[in-house]
């Protein structure tokens, strides 16, 4: 048996700094570290006097979902169109999915899950919607 990268994270100790988007607040759960960089999982939340602002975009992932814990959050998706995802909604998306956010509650908070944890995020002209 191995207890080798087990991580334990409360929310009595938790810590949301700025990340990826100067509009969010991430937690990081410390399953990067414990994971030897393989997986990142992070609490998002919105950051209290940041404007809004989303530049269409793709993230070089070979997994990405979102679940959303509270609030409600709204993206475009490349092939899909409008997607509008509340409290209880899951998306998984795609390696390499053209999207944008649209907009989000001022309490949005969601759990992202990303393989591997240093992906890279690259912005695109325009996210090809279907009609």
């Amino acid at each position: 048996m191995t207890t080798s990268g087990f991580v334990a994270s409360h929310a009595k100790d938790a810590q949301f700094e700025r990340g990826l988007r100067s509009f969010f607040e991430y937690r990081d759960l410390g399953i990067k570290h414990a994971t030897d960089g393989r997986v990142v999982a992070h609490v998002i939340r919105s950051a209290a006097g940041s404007a809004f602002s989303s530049q269409p975009h793709l993230h070089k992932t070979t997994f990405q979902m979102v679940y959303v814990l509270k609030g409600w959050i709204e993206f475009e998706y490349e092939g899909q169109g409008r997607v509008r995802l509340e409290a209880g909604s899951c998306v998984h998306q795609p390696p390499g999915i053209r999207h944008r956010e649209l907009g989000h509650s001022d309490d949005i908070e969601m759990l992202e899950i990303a393989l591997p944890a240093g992906f890279a995020t690259e912005e695109v002209e325009s996210v090809q919607t279907p009609g």
